[in-house]
């Protein structure tokens, strides 16, 4: 299987789980209803409804099967920064520190041919080959010289650039003279010193050495210590000579001693023959050499002696071994292929023994150091069989029984038994070992069955091997392909081994089929190690991946991998930058930007994605790139970018255009630009461009999104400082009626007396985003929102303000002197204040924070107060400074900016007031503080020097984009194998959906039910009451929340008093309680959507756990609302079965979310004046709500067709006499009392499969059952509450409704209006039973009610026939 296809294969199946899976979206319109999401078929259209109540099967129409919010991103956004690859600095821990290179080669041979030494026995026959050359086969001077020879051509073999010098049985003064000439000619290389000891004594106690005088009539001593001061470090031995142990504990205490005192160890390598205590091996069938035939004959040595074990033993002629032909470097040859597998079989030995900082160190630091501990292995295994152990400095653990040795003895039996055929006839074909094969299988199988926790393959460094032979490379490449993806653990371990010389080299061949594996293997090692840019720039790596980026034939996947490896490339690189610049980079990232064909299937999401990441770092920080961008019209390329359907990709587009904005240097903007190469009416035009682009997103639903916004306009304050400061002074300064004009493009004014009407809410910043249209900001977008400005001098003063205007301001940090002589126009910056504000007070704190930031670069700072909760608790005078700053709030007290000379104040804290104040809200104490005051107040630009600061300092302080960090994370997380978790969720899934059939069946067939049974009642501590309450389906689980927006969690089923689970803030600023709670994905992993009355909606996981509940998304759902409105009254809904929530309050229009794309899909106009009070979605058919509205009317909406408008009723008709008992108690909007008294109050779908049916109740107390196939008329009324109905819950599945009242009554209804049941107070001993009714809840899948009262008493009630839980 071509490894293009495994990967097409793997990815379709793992990369939905970080990718949105829209593909049939991407170019879908924002109302095209996304009938794929709809699980219901044409029967459910409205002309063929049947009641589908009456049906007896059970329909899979109830289990929605679409699962939203579980993607990587909402994963603990706002709980942890993403870090990236690595970039511990250029030299990562798998790199050898420093790489080593023996310069010189010393090699004395003290021989003395012919004079055996005084303390050596020799036995009769012994062994007598030096170098493989008998020296009494010639004269002695001659035998010597040739030994010497012989043995310098052994060692160029292994390292053939190095200085050899050779000293045949020298005098000390000959050896000084040596070392000093090798260390100087080395210089800081490595030197060898190898010295054969077969001619003179063993060394002495004391650490000494034996050589000749000049007669050699006397045998000398050389101290270790007067040797290891003239060759000095770097080195390395190689002592062969009988008890040459003795010299390594010489050594040894010489180097502790040495060490202690300078507090450095010394790089010091030593071999030596054997122990202090043995003899070298004297036996006939060793060479008297036998150590030193091991280190640089490794190959002759290992067959030499492996044949007389052998089974070939006698079949073979040793002779046959000098003649084995090919040479060592040609890998198709036997003597070759011989040298490749002995290399890989000692390699892995040493890697799987050794600890990993030696194995780099002996191994991969230096060539002839990795060649000469390689043969080391094999000398003690051989040495070892003679009773002798080989031993080294620093010390190695026992390899030679290692079962490796195994696979090398079968591998050289196999090549020796072709041996006596190749010799005699030169034109045989070699048949190559399987010793690669079979490791490569081995390897696969511990792929298959191997993890993290298991032992790490001992077949890398084969594997390793194997990519130089070109019939095994490829795959060997789709096996370490497999191996990299296991995590960053795999990666380090097979950077450990060494594999990355060998991948960057392979970047240089051609071969297609490669391609592919290649760039999934650099995405997985650049994803753990972003240092390797620099090697991939100076090899020119980065034009291998700028190719496969343009090729047409990869997979759409594979590309973005390309992209990747290229944004990490360039990521603060600027080598890299400019290279990748040279090589047409931004060019193609454009090309594949721009819309695709249709037929074309490069729209893969995480396709775009990676191409915006990759133009955004080639941008970032970088003039000369951006120049290019804004040439190639890259703002209006990426800005289509920022309606796709996939959060990745529309915050990668804000990434990307907010690279292209100019930071500035601060004072750069305020020359006159003459000089630059771009103009800079055309930089101004393309940063409107860009601003203008991004302020569309300043509202997106996904905080991924919203956050790279944020640091967009960070990165826009910084550099058009100077006049965003005079804007943000304009907005918090008294100033004359002149402001109308200051923002000629932001306000229009119309009619007598409106000014204030219309600019207060006009610069009340909202919740979320602004819409901006042709310049001007419209009063029903969310600049007019409720939110900042009230009691600003702005709103509430018009009268006091002074003609001090923006430019002639004395005190402003000579603003006037500082203009740019070409300043955007003031609207753009307008909106851009509004659009900071808005961000400062986001749902999300992570985003809220990043706001408050960028306001701090304009000189806004605030310091916010908690708000006060609840009148019994106090507030000392100094809580307002420590508490946290979460958000901007309404100020009560605002700095008297006349004067230019501000001291700072503490601000006072507002005095508590009572919850219910009509019209009021609770008030957090905030003060803006512009930066705009003289330099001696000590609070001018505190945080922006004023020209005199160095750039860098100055833009540390700006926000920091996440969205790279972020989506390399993808990368390092597997992509070809689908997680191990997936069948444990599906088996959940299961049991809850078999769980959910089962109780559905129940629910439909139940008898009637009373409903009187409490099975659970206790007190909630909320001190204003329960708003909202809600029952988990598949466990004991109740959850509740106050006008506080603190949210409870109990468990009801362990006794009667409720045991309470978790308790936690939705937020640190509540404004008007919680107006929903629901549940998201509650088949499978339940998360808790919480929407609180300012339209803000919060989702959370681990929402059971004490103290670990954590924030997965958080958005405001409502954008603008009508003029003069100063509260919202949210009303949200979810619908699981499409995936949708919709959201509505005192606005004109129904939002449209779709959670999955985390996005406004549609704005959907009601068609009534009147403000909508009640929201239902069907949970059964997707794309189906019912809004009631203020005024008593009730509408069905489909927004699978084209009109979204179904059915307009008026159900609830108004009756005066009806207002006066109740309005005022439960007002909550600013409506008049005859429309308060119909308001509706609660809305839903009947049971069943009907999508005709609803039931509709407002605050008069009357209940409604509709069907729109007859919409003027109810076909029920029940008059349940008269004047005082204040909560509706509709069953989802049983033929069940219920209705509270103030009036501390709850009844229970059929869906024939018959009255089943009532729970009201009763006042006994045990005190009431139920209070105020304020909200209701039916569990989904049981016959279970839960009620909230108003005075902190929750109860749940249960059929007659259930047992107290």
């Amino acid at each position: 299987m071509a490894l293009g296809d495994l990967m097409a294969s793997r990815f379709s199946q793992s990369s939905a789980a970080v990718v949105s899976n829209h593909f049939d979206d991407c170019d879908s319109s924002h109302n095209d209803g996304d009938l794929r999401r709809d699980s219901e078929t044409a029967s459910s259209s409205y002309e063929n409804a049947t009641g589908g109540t009456g049906t007896t099967t059970t329909s899979m129409a109830y289990l929605p099967q679409t699962i939203v919010l579980c993607e990587l991103r909402h994963d603990s956004f706002e709980a942890r920064v993403p870090t990236g690859p690595s970039d511990s600095g250029l030299v990562s821990k798998w790199r050898p520190k420093d790489r080593m290179k023996t310069g010189c080669v010393a090699l004395v041979l003290c021989l003395n041919i012919s004079v055996d030494p005084p303390d050596v026995i020799k036995i009769s026959p012994c062994a007598r080959m030096e170098c493989w050359i008998d020296p009494f086969s010639m004269a002695p001077t001659k035998a010597l010289e040739t030994i010497g020879k012989t043995l310098s051509t052994q060692y160029e073999r292994w390292q053939p650039r190095a200085k050899y010098r050779v000293q045949l049985d020298p005098t000390v003064e000959e050896i000084k003279k040596l070392c000093s000439t090798c260390r100087k000619y080395a210089k800081s290389e490595r030197v060898l010193f190898h010295y054969n000891g077969h001619g003179v004594p063993k060394p002495t106690a004391n650490g000494e050495i034996w050589l000749f005088n000049k007669s050699y009539t006397q045998y000398i001593p050389l101290p270790i210590s007067d040797l290891d001061s003239w060759l000095k470090t770097p080195s390395i031995y190689v002592f062969d000579c009988s008890a040459a142990g003795m010299i390594i504990n010489s050594f040894n205490e010489l180097h502790d001693w040495a060490g202690s005192s300078s507090g450095s160890p010394r790089d010091c390598i030593l071999l030596a023959a054997c122990e202090a205590h043995e003899t070298l091996p004297q036996s006939a069938e060793f060479p008297a050499d036998v150590f030193t035939s091991c280190l640089t004959t490794p190959i002759k040595m290992a067959l030499r002696w492996f044949c007389t074990r052998s089974l070939l033993h006698e079949s073979l002629d040793y002779s046959l071994i000098d003649k084995i032909p090919g040479r060592q470097n040609d890998r198709k040859t036997l003597l070759g292929e011989l040298n490749w597998i002995f290399t890989a079989v000692t390699d892995t030995i040493a890697w799987n023994v050794l600890p990993h900082d030696l194995f780099q160190r002996l191994f991969r630091q230096d060539l002839l150091v990795a060649s000469l501990f390689r043969n080391f292995l094999l000398a003690e295994r051989i040495m070892r069989s003679a009773n002798c152990s080989p031993i080294s400095h620093p010390q190695l653990p026992s390899t030679h029984q290692h079962h490796m040795w195994d696979a090398w003895d079968m591998a050289a039996e196999i090549c020796l038994s072709q041996l006596p055929l190749l010799v005699e006839d030169p034109n045989a074909e070699f048949q190559p070992s399987p010793f690669f094969t079979e490791q490569l299988t081995a390897f696969e199988v511990w792929l298959d069955h191997g993890s993290e926790l298991k032992k790490p393959p001992e077949q890398l460094p084969i594997v390793l091997q194997v990519l130089l032979s070109q019939c095994h490379r490829f795959r060997a490449l789709v096996l370490l392909g497999r191996f990299l993806d296991m995590g960053p653990w795999a990666v380090d371990l097979a950077l450990s081994v060494g594999i990355f010389p060998y991948v960057l080299k392979l970047l240089q061949t051609m071969t297609p089929e490669l391609r592919q594996i290649l760039v999934f293997i650099w995405t997985k090692i650049l994803a753990l190690d972003k240092s390797c840019q620099v090697d991939l720039v100076k090899d020119g790596g980065h034009t291998y991946f700028i190719r496969f980026l343009d090729s047409m034939e990869a997979y759409p996947e594979q590309r973005a991998m390309a992209a990747f490896v290229l944004a990490v490339i360039v990521d603060g690189h600027r080598r890299g930058q400019e290279a990748c610049i040279e090589a047409g980079l931004i060019h193609v990232c454009l090309k594949h930007l721009q819309g695709p064909t249709p037929n074309d299937t490069q729209t893969e999401p995480l396709f775009l994605q990676w191409l915006c990441l990759c133009l955004g770092k080639l941008w970032e920080d970088f003039t000369e790139a951006q120049i290019f961008g804004l040439q190639a019209d890259a703002p209006a390329i990426c800005a289509p970018l920022l309606s796709e359907p996939q959060p990745e990709v529309r915050a990668s587009a804000v990434f990307a255009l907010g690279t292209l904005l100019d930071v500035g240097s601060g004072s750069s903007r305020d020359g006159n630009g003459g000089d630059d190469e771009y103009d800079e009416d055309e930089r101004i035009r393309a940063e409107i461009s860009i601003i203008g682009s991004l302020l569309t997103v300043v509202s997106d639903g996904s905080p991924l999104v919203r956050a790279e916004v944020a640091v967009a306009l960070g990165r826009f304050a910084f550099g058009h400082n100077k006049h965003l400061k005079s804007i943000a002074a304009a907005y918090w300064k008294p100033q004359s009626n002149s402001l109308v004009t200051s923002f000629p493009a932001m306000v229009t004014i119309k009619g007598p007396g409106s000014a204030s009407s219309q600019i207060g809410p006009l610069l009340r910043v909202g919740n979320d985003s602004s819409s901006v249209r042709d310049g001007r900001v419209s009063t029903s977008s969310p600049l007019a929102s409720s939110g900042i400005m009230h009691g600003s001098p702005l709103s509430d003063d018009l009268s006091h303000h002074s003609d001090s205007g923006i430019l002639d301001d004395g005190g402003s940090n000579g603003i006037v002197n500082h203009l740019t002589p070409k300043p955007l126009d003031n609207a753009m910056y307008s909106q851009c204040v509004v659009a900071m504000c808005t961000l400062a007070k986001d749902p999300s704190p992570r985003i809220a924070k990043l706001g408050r930031r960028v306001l701090a670069i304009i000189g806004i700072e605030q310091v916010v107060a908690k708000p006060v909760k609840s009148t019994g608790i106090s507030v000392r005078p100094g809580d307002s400074i420590t508490a946290s700053p979460i958000g901007l709030a309404r100020s009560s007290s605002w700095f008297d900016m006349n004067g230019g000379h501000l001291p700072f104040r503490t601000p006072p804290v507002s005095p508590p007031r009572q919850n219910y104040l009509t019209g009021m809200r609770r008030v957090c104490s905030l003060e803006f503080r512009p930066h705009l005051m003289s330099p001696d107040s000590g609070l001018a630009d505190p945080l922006l020097g004023s020209g005199g600061t160095s750039g860098a300092s100055e833009r540390s302080f700006l926000p920091q984009s996440t969205i790279y960090n972020w989506s390399c994370g993808h990368f390092s997380k597997p992509l070809l194998i689908v997680a191990d978790d997936s069948k444990e969720i599906l088996t959940r899934r299961e049991e809850r959906e078999n769980f959910a059939m089962e109780h559905i069946a129940k629910c439909r067939h139940s008898s009637i039910s009373k409903l009187n049974n409490q099975i659970a009642s206790w007190d909630t501590r909320f001190e204003t009451g329960t708003k909202t309450i809600l029952l988990e389906p598949f466990s004991p689980i109740v959850i509740a929340a106050d006008e506080n927006e603190r949210i409870r969690v109990w468990n009801y089923q362990e006794a009667k008093e409720a045991i309470l689970l978790n308790s936690f803030d939705n937020h640190d600023f509540p404004d008007k309680g919680i107006s929903k709670l629901c549940f998201v994905n509650e088949l499978d992993d339940s998360l808790l959507l919480a929407a609180s009355s300012d339209g803000n909606v919060r989702i959370w996981k681990d929402y059971t756990l004490k103290g670990k509940q954590k924030l997965v998304t958080a958005f405001s759902s409502i954008q603008g609302h009508k003029p003069g409105v100063r509260s919202l009254n949210a009303v949200v809904d979810w619908q699981q079965q499409s995936g949708y929530l919709y959201a509505s309050g005192e606005l004109s229009s129904i939002m449209l979310w779709d959670l999955e794309k985390e996005q406004l899909v549609n704005s959907i106009y009601s068609q009534s004046d009147c403000s909508i009070s009640a929201l239902a979605a069907s949970q059964v058919h997707g794309s189906q709500f019912a809004a009631g509205f203020v005024d008593g009317s009730v509408r069905l909406y489909d927004v699978r067709t084209p009109e979204m408008l179904v059915c307009d009723m008026r159900p609830h008709p108004q009756k005066l006499e009806r207002v006066v008992g109740n309005a005022q108690k439960m007002e909550r909007g600013g409506v008049g009392n005859t429309q308060q008294a119909e308001r509706v109050v609660g809305i839903g779908f009947q049971p069943g499969l009907d999508p005709s049916k609803i039931v509709s109740a407002c605050q008069a107390g009357d209940i409604q059952f509709l069907d729109i196939r007859n919409s003027r008329d109810p076909y029920i009324t029940i008059i349940a509450h008269r004047g005082s109905l204040t909560a509706l819950a509709v069953h989802r599945h049983a033929p069940l409704i219920a209705s509270g009242s103030a009036k501390q009554r709850i009844k229970v209804f059929s869906l024939e209006g018959e009255q089943l049941g009532t729970i009201r107070y009763y006042p006994s001993f045990m005190a009431q039973k139920i209070g105020p009714v304020s909200c209701l809840a039916f569990h989904p899948y049981e016959v279970l009610l839960a009620a909230g009262a108003a005075d902190a008493c929750a109860s749940i009630y249960a059929d007659d026939n259930s047992q107290g839980r």
